[in-house]
């Protein structure tokens, strides 16, 4: 599935697909914002376009995260109301929220993390659902360690 195109796959038989495949963690944003990053989060919203497709909106976010970039700007590629479930924490609604949640495991979040990098192998998307699979590459110092994850995101 490297190219942009995918088979129209229920969540649910995508979700025990990634399980059944030794998927280690699977990440849901509801709600992705398609303008993206910017400090004012209202701004996004007003100036929300339809240029990006999704798939660009999302390669954006996840290249953000190596960017070294704030938890106030990554929340900020969210709606006021989107869902973000980071497995296996509980979902939680709104920027504020996503922020905090992000916030405890960004730098200068959990002790030892430099950084954190979303490494892209697959992307597809079938209208405002993109289904990602990465690695995600945790920093820390003298060592790093990878997590495979299947992501799950819908702009609006």
């Amino acid at each position: 599935m490297k190219n942009d195109l995918a088979p129209h796959v229920s969540r649910r038989t995508f979700m025990f697909a990634a399980a059944a495949t030794g998927g280690v963690g699977i990440v849901s944003a509801v709600g992705l914002a398609l303008m993206g990053a910017r400090r004012n989060a209202d701004q996004i919203d007003r100036r929300r376009s339809q240029i990006e497709s999704p798939i660009e909106v999302v390669r954006r976010f996840c290249a953000a995260w190596s960017d070294n970039i704030g938890a106030a700007e990554l929340a900020a590629f969210f709606t006021d109301n989107a869902v973000y479930h980071n497995i296996p924490l509980a979902p939680v609604t709104g920027r504020e929220a996503i922020a905090k949640t992000i916030s405890s495991f960004i730098r200068p979040g959990a002790p030892g993390i430099e950084s954190i990098e979303f490494r892209v192998i697959n992307i597809a998307a079938n209208g405002p659902v993109v289904m990602t699979e990465r690695v995600d590459v945790f920093t820390l110092p003298g060592k790093s360690f990878e997590l495979q994850v299947m992501g799950d995101l819908r702009s609006q």
